[in-house]
């Protein structure tokens, strides 16, 4: 039996035979949670489908019957399943392959030397060393040092937690500022974090108008797919005295049709594929349907630092204010040695300060947070050095050193006062009554590429908004470097009530001095708005408006809190490849919309022709054969090329109603050559039933056709290529083909009404579209939807 109270050397941590005992008894950090599926999710969810099923049960039917030649629908079936499952496979791997990328890496103690494991290799009673931008992989105690927490991801509350020696770190939070080494109480399953999830199984789907649309359809479909299956089958034997072969095949042809069996396979191998892509642009997709709601986003909110800047800050010089008792750059480096801060700036600062001499004895830290922007030590019998943000550092007003830090932010570089006090920290609290020795210029060149970037997104109609922790001056020099519109719109963070934002987020383009829960409702203020939003971070401070946000964006070398929240990680750091990012998610989404358009137009003429069928119409008028005939070549083929064409046109409007907007003109139209061919039959000439058949699969086929050709309006030559392709593959089909699609030849009269029928397609479909246009049909039907 394993005894996890012994006493662990904090300095030493475990050594190799303790992990061994530790793995072998269970205890060791596995987590449930995996950006892709199984192989056996996989195979599952692309297998048992209720379609499939119903697929399954139709085509028993048909081998009961004998009616061999009407399983050629399976073959649409069977190459759906396996291209799915490839596409799927396929992505996995890729998807698999680069989030090991972004893995968080944690430092841990193991026979005394401190070496780098994932979260997964943890055992019970390790020796971790976070600082700031670590997340808490597991349940642990403080055992030495001190750092503060955010645990908003767990209680909701921004508030910033202080950890000393003896207090509990809960899984799932993240370090905002400090250094400690902890023990490791919990793991796995055990852990406080998924106590939570497992209790009460919280699982927050990503907003998707796409997965949402094509649910509807689908579960539409199954509640009313298999009465009408049963009602379709009585009427058809035992009221219109069909034998009982032709009622089943014409059943099981209305089946499928109603059955948008290529729907979901489309969508799935546009979104597998896109998330290739997107890999290829060395971005993981952490969440598949945030491809769709980055190509309907409408505002971008972006830090300064990585973003438009390199992110590699540098100090330019240190001007020393007043004469002190010790060397400005001495009280730097001693300040650097003692604070475990390691963002951007401290690691310039301790750049510059690297070869000079550290001895002061250390009393008290208090590390650098976004929330205080400032970091201070007290030094023994010196008194504490502050080094921080002027407005945040000193109470009293210099206007000679304003005037010096405003003309330094004018200028794009960053300015750090360093302040002197005589009284300690107490309670990390610093006596703001104190005396400034020292600015620290520091700057950050602005990304060669930033301005055609941003150039973009405002072409796109894009709106920016340019969020930073930095002094607005300082952030709307950059901006204007970088050809930023509306930089002079500019506004301090610091002197707005939080309940004062959603009144000013529209008027201004640049904030500065940003709170990191300011942040979280600048974007929630949008939102509410009914904008899409989208965030790029890479920080601790960011993560409550990265989960806030309609997509995540952060990169490679964020904290790992950051990358654990984002949507999508930028492996090489580079905000340059937003545009190609954003276009693969208009080209994904755009693609899905115009080919889901096709699907439906099957689906809407078939589920009426089964009800006109069950009350006016004597029989269903296709044949399984002539259904898959149609679909193969005027919606399978030309939508699988669509899907992966080039399209990057921005996402607007309902999918669903886009997609029913563009379907139903033609649906209608092939219900109402169906009745014009069942009119001339009761009232013109007797028309035989296989006649008929042959007449309404030729107006079909030539209603279908006109959809694809608006579907490929305007043409490219691809385009023009799949619409002339399938039109000659349609004719040599009926031509060369007739006994396998149960066509059967016409007499002169009813080829002449067939021919006056296609010919009136066209002018009817056209009208159709003016109508809906005219009487604003889509957003009628949007209002009753809402």
């Amino acid at each position: 039996m394993l005894d996890t109270k012994q006493q662990i050397n904090i300095d030493f941590g475990l050594s190799d035979n303790q992990v061994e005992e530790r793995m072998k008894a269970g205890f060791i950090n596995t987590q449930e949670k995996s950006i892709t599926k199984s192989y056996k999710e996989i195979f599952r969810d692309n297998v048992f489908t209720l379609f499939n099923l119903i697929n399954a049960l139709l085509a028993s039917l048909i081998i009961f019957i004998g009616s061999f030649k009407n399983l050629l629908f399976l073959g649409v079936v069977i190459s759906n399943l396996v291209i799915g499952i490839i596409q799927e496979i396929r992505a996995k791997r890729v998807l698999d392959k680069l989030s090991l990328i972004t893995q968080p890496y944690l430092k841990v103690l193991r026979n005394g030397e401190i070496v780098k494991l994932h979260m997964e290799k943890l055992v019970i009673d390790d020796i971790l060393l976070l600082s700031s931008g670590s997340q808490i992989c597991a349940d642990s105690i403080v055992k030495e040092g001190k750092v503060e927490v955010n645990e908003s991801l767990l209680t909701g509350e921004s508030d910033s937690i202080v950890k000393n020696v003896g207090d509990i770190l809960y899984s799932g939070s993240f370090v905002v500022s400090g250094n400690a080494k902890v023990q490791v109480t919990h793991v796995g399953k055990d852990n406080y974090a998924q106590s939570i999830l497992s209790d009460v199984k919280v699982f927050q789907k990503h907003k998707s108008q796409l997965r949402d649309s094509i649910n509807f359809i689908i579960k539409s479909i199954g509640i009313v797919i298999i009465p009408v299956g049963i009602l379709l089958f009585s009427k058809q034997f035992f009221i219109s005295d069909a034998s009982f072969a032709d009622a089943v095949v014409s059943t099981v042809a209305a089946l499928i049709g109603m059955i948008p069996e290529g729907l979901v396979l489309l969508t799935s191998i546009a979104l597998a594929v896109g998330s290739i892509n997107l890999a290829r642009k060395k971005t993981l997709v952490q969440e598949l349907y945030c491809i769709e709601t980055l190509a309907r986003v409408d505002t971008l909110f972006l830090d300064k630092t990585g973003t438009i800047t390199e992110g590699n800050m540098r100090v330019e010089e240190v001007l020393t204010l007043i004469p002190h008792e010790y060397p400005t750059n001495e009280i730097i480096a001693n300040m650097m040695a003692a604070l475990a801060d390691d963002n951007a700036t401290a690691q310039a600062i301790r750049n510059y300060a690297s070869h000079m001499e550290e001895s002061y004895e250390v009393s008290y830290t208090l590390p650098f947070s976004s929330a205080r922007k400032f970091s201070a030590v007290t030094f023994k019998d010196k008194g504490t050095y502050i080094l921080g943000a002027y407005e945040f550092v000193n109470d009293h007003r210099q206007d000679n050193l304003i005037q010096m830090i405003h003309e330094q932010t004018q200028l794009g570089n960053r300015v750090l006062v360093l302040a002197h006090t005589n009284k300690e920290i107490i309670e990390d609290q610093i006596d703001k009554n104190n005396e400034i020795i020292a600015l620290l210029i520091l700057s950050d060149p602005i990304r060669k590429e930033a301005p055609a970037t941003l150039d973009y997104f405002l072409s796109q109609g894009v709106t920016l908004k340019v969020i930073s922790g930095d002094d607005p001056l300082t952030v709307h020099a950059i901006a204007k470097k970088a050809h930023l519109k509306d930089y002079e719109n500019y506004i301090d963070m610091s002197k707005v009530k939080d309940e004062e934002i959603p009144e000013i987020v529209n008027s201004y383009t640049i904030f500065g001095r940003v709170s990191p829960i300011q942040k979280k409702l600048m974007i929630k203020a949008f939102k509410k708005q009914n904008h899409v939003t989208a965030m790029i971070g890479d920080g601790v401070n960011d993560v409550m408006a990265l989960k806030e946000a309609d997509c995540s964006i952060s990169v490679a070398q964020g904290s790992e809190a950051a990358k654990s929240i984002a949507n999508l990680v930028l492996l090489d750091n580079n905000f340059a490849n937003m545009p190609r990012i954003v276009d693969e998610g208009r080209r994904v989404i755009n693609n899905i919309q115009r080919a889901a358009s096709l699907f439906l137009v099957k689906t809407t003429f078939s589920t009426i022709l089964s009800i006109l069928t069950l009350f006016f119409i004597q029989r269903y008028p296709f044949e399984p054969i002539q259904l898959t005939l149609i679909s193969s070549l005027t919606i399978g083929i030309p939508s699988f090329f669509l899907a992966l064409e080039a399209n990057h046109s921005r996402v607007e409007g309902n999918f669903l109603l886009n997609v029913l907007s563009r379907a139903l003109p033609g649906a209608l139209c092939v219900v109402l050559s169906i009745i014009y061919v069942n009119i001339l039959s009761a009232f013109v000439i007797k028309i035989p039933q296989d006649n008929m058949s042959t007449m309404c699969v030729l107006l079909t086929g030539a209603c279908s056709l006109l959809v694809l050709y608006r579907v490929c309006y305007p043409f490219t030559t691809k385009r023009f290529l799949i619409f002339i392709i399938m039109t000659v593959g349609f004719v040599l089909a009926v031509i060369f083909m007739p006994k396998l699609f149960s066509l059967v030849r016409l007499s002169y009269m009813q080829f002449l009404f067939t021919v006056i029928g296609i010919v009136a397609i066209p002018f009817v479909m056209d009208l159709f579209f003016r109508c809906g246009k005219k009487f604003h049909i889509k957003e009628h039907i949007l209002n009753v939807g809402k």
